[in-house]
């Protein structure tokens, strides 16, 4: 829930502290408050897993919660103001994800540890599905908060972590004996360093740059992507090289564990992408159309997306009770399957829906990914000898939170570009219609369409965001700044190209649904780990022979 609670509060979090997200030189603020978390996350988990499985799962989940816990109490009291107040905000929030890295790389390997197989799809439903379902609580929490205080999104948490760690130090015993090894130092340097470098450059990619609506020609993002993946060329070198390697890329070999975190990543893309594009179409384009004002429409996005939640919360215990039973492929496959349907009912859906139906497409995406993530996630960790549960759990979250960041690059950049090729001759025009000065409307329609999509992301109106500046308003007679300010003028402006983009993003989601699907169908029958020699043994035999 805190990874998601901030996206939907920072308008108020950035009022609070006295700074506009939408000015150039804040854009960059802006990025890593969302995304700071998700790479610090998806760089770390694997590494903390690794540790788990040397020194005790419990206790670096215990130190996780005391370490975020810390961080929560820090983040409420931020001091500053202005850049200073995002720089302490940014800073904890790293602090806050490493700990919460401590506790997702862990935590499914501890929950495996302590069922038996016949009960593990079920325990690990409920984790997950409560965790995915927090992810979309969060908007919601996010959207009552805020309203109250700014400092309230961060204050929720201080409680919750506090409660959390006295429990987890009370109540939780390892079940599994430490295996004691050497730390891969430069192994956990490669990887650390190149995927944080890729993930970065392709944050960056979705900024403006020169004259083009994306960076993907930005010299620094192009060297963030070549110098990221050479460096995890070089991480797979070197742990095919050394005596204890970080990640043993053996349990590749093992056909469950390779395709379900293939399916885990393309899924976790394709998710991201549907919450990020959901509350863009919902706080921009169809909250306001139906009479919501832009200021109110965070937490308004929050509650129509409970159907998706729902979703979560029916499918995913059900599916991993009956996984337990008949398998995680059947179910895992078919739910990647009603995933990519109703991103395609989805794509047919008008700009201005009806909302039953939106609902029930939501609720129908909610139930296919319920009834995918506790099957897979209970057919990676039961694909595993149990010294390795924790390093593999580290490398499933790994996929998730990398999934996640990838999604915000990927899909804002189709989005933006989908958005160039008409928005800025549309938006020229309806301005002018509505007597704002051509060159005032040239320059606002000039600006890159990322800019709008954060205003609206935000909860701003973009057309007030993008003539206040310059005083273009007080220029206008009061009739013209009534409808140019209005709910309507720029959701029924921007329907046109929103729908567009928003037709290549679903039909890029759709498609990687269905190769996930393709990926959890080949991931065999059931086979327990116990059945199975280790990848070491394995590799041992190997080089003996």
């Amino acid at each position: 829930m805190d990874a998601s609670i901030v996206i939907i509060s920072l308008p108020a979090i950035f009022r609070g502290i006295g700074l506009d997200p939408l000015a150039p030189g804040n854009i960059g603020y802006l990025l890593w408050m969302i995304l700071g978390y998700l790479l610090v996350s998806a760089v770390l988990v694997v590494v903390l897993g690794r540790l788990g499985d040397m020194f005790g799962r419990v206790r670096i989940y215990n130190l996780g919660f005391l370490i975020f816990a810390c961080a929560s109490v820090a983040l409420s009291l931020d001091p500053f103001r202005a850049g200073g107040g995002a720089l302490w905000l940014i800073l904890w929030r790293i602090v806050q994800a490493f700990g919460g890295s401590m506790l997702t790389a862990n935590s499914a390997a501890i929950l495996t540890d302590a069922f038996p197989a016949r009960q593990r799809g079920t325990a690990l439903g409920i984790n997950q599905i409560t965790a995915l379902a927090g992810q979309f609580l969060g908007l919601l929490a996010g959207g009552l908060l805020a309203v109250v205080d700014w400092r309230a999104v961060f204050w929720v948490s201080v409680p919750v972590s506090i409660t959390g760690t006295v429990w987890s130090y009370l109540s939780l015993r390892e079940t599994s004996t430490g295996r004691p090894g050497r730390i891969d130092w430069l192994g956990n340097l490669t990887f650390a360093v190149g995927a944080g470098v890729l993930l970065a450059g392709i944050t960056y990619g979705i900024q403006p740059y020169g004259g083009s609506a994306t960076g993907w020609g930005n010299p620094w993002v192009l060297g963030g992507l070549v110098g990221g993946a050479v460096l995890l060329l070089a991480f797979c070198f070197i742990e095919t090289r050394v005596a204890e390697p970080m990640f043993d890329l053996a349990l590749f070999r093992v056909r469950a564990f390779a395709a379900g975190n293939l399916a885990a990543l393309l899924t976790a893309i394709a998710r991201g992408g549907l919450q990020f594009m959901l509350i863009i179409w919902l706080q921009g384009i169809w909250l306001p159309l139906h009479g919501y004002d832009f200021e109110d429409t965070p937490l308004w996005a929050g509650v129509f997306m409970l159907p998706l939640t729902l979703g979560f919360l029916v499918a995913g215990p059900v599916s991993g009770y009956l996984s337990d039973r008949f398998g995680a492929r059947l179910f895992s496959t078919a739910g990647l399957v009603v995933v990519a349907l109703s991103f395609l009912g989805l794509l047919a859906l008008p700009v201005d829906f009806d909302y039953g139906l939106f609902a029930a497409l939501l609720l129908l995406n909610g139930l296919g990914q319920g009834m995918f993530s506790a099957p897979n996630t209970s057919s990676i960790m039961g694909s595993v000898p149990a010294e390795y549960r924790g390093v593999a759990s580290g490398m499933r979250s790994t996929f998730q939170n990398s999934g996640t960041a990838l999604s915000i690059g990927v899909f804002f950049s189709l989005m933006v570009s989908g958005l160039a090729s008409s928005l800025p001759d549309t938006l020229r025009n309806g301005l002018t219609a509505h007597g704002v000065p051509a060159g005032s409307a040239a320059h606002a329609a000039s600006l890159p369409p990322v800019s709008t999509l954060f205003a609206t992301f935000l909860g701003n109106n973009p057309v007030q965001h993008l003539l206040s500046a310059e005083g273009v308003l007080d220029r206008v007679s009061a009739a013209q700044r009534s409808v140019l300010t209005g709910h309507t003028f720029f959701p029924r402006l921007v329907s046109g190209p929103f729908h567009h983009g928003l037709g290549i993003v679903f039909g890029v989601a759709a498609g990687m649904a269905l190769v996930s699907a393709v990926a959890s169908a080949l991931r065999g029958g059931h086979r327990g780990a116990e059945d199975r020699p280790s990848p070491a043994a394995q590799v041992t035999v190997r080089s003996e022979r």
